[in-house]
């Protein structure tokens, strides 16, 4: 599809979605012009179902710059230099005993771009899913199709706050949001998220081939039924290394859009556009002289290995380096993100180089060296430092990995640096000499979620 059609949509999304105090909640809203939630919840038209689909790929999105820039420099992948909010400097690198605070910048009482957003595309998912249940103008097949797509984005932005929150546990039920369920464990939440994809995998199954309603740009190759399916594979297999089930990942990989031969680029992606549209939020003009910038961490330039074209292709060196004054004084980022020729660029959400390494990750840990040696050597090749040849045992291939997925997937919007770490409990390896600031482990729960009558009050 065509970004005008999200042109045209766009700005009713925002007004048939907006916001109260209240993450999981979607206001009712009197419009002519657009319907309301309880409008679309018995008998929505088509129009109206196109509509929500629509609306739930802007909300799919919305998490996008927060996670990378939050997540990427929890990890040190990346810097975010904001010279008039130092904070994102001193709190987020812990700098001078600072720590994250759950009631400001972007963490306040709704929980920010890490926290309520992805709540909110969940509600709208429901509002979707249940839409699609309610009405007479579609038949079962396509019902199928679209609780499907809804439930896929569901499992994917149910992982976001469970990384977030991490230990401190996420809300999973959610169906009522002034009566949301208790929090859980993060191996409980990426359990629950398994089930909703898996529910919306053997809904696309019985779905048919054909997906009745229009997709963005985005989503071009997976806009079939079968890519639709495709795509809900490649997120289990995220999900399923999350969870130790290696072997659960290599079935989903199975049924992915994995292809060894293929581009390594390829996959579903975030859109945007001019306005009423919004841009890509992680485009910025290359040299250019500006005060809030992500730069690329040093440590990144330092640790590559000699010729790696990924660090060509994505790091680009300033003629000036950016600057930010913090505690442990001035901060120098001499390169730049590089990697979205313009602002309407396109940012991949999940993609093949991924779901290979991902492959050479459950491999290794099964044990299956052969197998992983030649998924590393795929990435190795492709980044033109030559084949693997250090030991092939598990913890050497584990390290060899975590190493491939650093450059393969720098600054993706997942904060995959920061969650590697943590899950193998190499949080220590995580530089910290330049910002002599601290790794953290998780956020603390916003405080929305600390006195739940804010959400209730909203």
């Amino acid at each position: 599809m065509k970004h005008i059609i999200v042109k045209s949509l766009l700005i009713a999304i925002v007004v048939l979605f907006a916001t109260g105090c209240n993450p999981l909640k979607l206001e009712e809203v009197v419009d002519p012009n657009n319907p309301s939630v309880a409008s679309v919840s018995n008998n929505a038209s088509r129009a109206q179902i196109q509509f929500l689909i629509t609306g739930l790929e802007s909300r799919h999105r919305d998490y996008l710059f927060t996670v990378t820039a939050a997540f990427g420099t929890f990890g040190r992948e990346i810097w975010y230099f904001n010279a008039s909010d130092p904070r994102f400097q001193t709190d987020w690198l812990g700098q001078s005993g600072r720590r994250p605070d759950a009631a400001y910048f972007g963490f306040g009482a709704t929980g920010g771009a890490a926290y309520a957003s992805p709540y909110q595309a969940i509600r709208q998912a429901i509002v979707l899913r249940n839409a699609a249940l309610n009405t007479s103008v579609l038949s079962e097949q396509e019902k199928k199709a679209v609780t499907g797509f809804a439930k896929t984005i569901m499992g994917y932005q149910f992982m976001i706050p469970a990384n977030f929150l991490y230990d401190n546990g996420i809300r999973v039920d959610v169906e009522d949001p002034l009566k949301p369920g208790p929090f859980v464990t993060y191996q409980e939440g990426l359990t629950f998220a398994k089930g909703i994809l898996d529910q919306g995998f053997a809904d696309l199954n019985a779905a048919g081939t054909t997906f009745p309603f229009t997709l963005t740009s985005g989503w071009a190759g997976f806009n079939t039924i079968d890519g639709l399916k495709r795509v809900n594979r490649a997120i289990a297999a995220r999900l399923a290394i999350y969870r130790r089930d290696w072997q659960g990942a290599l079935d989903a990989l199975n049924g992915s859009f994995m292809n060894l031969s293929g581009n390594l680029s390829a996959g579903p992606a975030h859109v945007y556009g001019a306005a009423p549209d919004i841009f890509n939020p992680l485009f910025y003009v290359l040299n250019a002289n500006i005060s809030t910038i992500i730069v690329v961490h040093p440590s990144m330039l330092s640790d590559a290995t000699p010729n790696d074209a990924r660090v060509a292709a994505k790091f680009f060196q300033r003629t000036t380096a950016a600057s930010v004054s913090t505690d442990a004084g001035t901060l120098f980022g001499t390169h730049q993100d590089r990697r979205w020729a313009t602002n309407t660029t396109s940012i991949p959400f999940i993609k093949n180089e991924e779901l290979i390494l991902i492959k050479a990750e459950a491999h290794a840990q099964l044990n299956q060296f052969t197998d992983a040696v030649n998924a590393i050597d795929i990435i190795r090749t492709s980044a033109n430092i030559g084949n693997y040849s250090g030991a092939q045992t598990q913890a050497a291939l584990i390290t060899e990995i975590l190493y491939q997925r650093r450059y393969s997937l720098w600054a993706e919007p997942w904060g995959h640096r920061w969650v590697d770490t943590r899950r193998y409990d190499r949080m220590n390896e995580i530089p910290v000499n330049l910002d002599q600031g601290a790794v953290f482990r998780q956020f603390p729960k916003p405080q929305a979620d600390l006195n739940w009558d804010i959400y209730v009050g909203g």
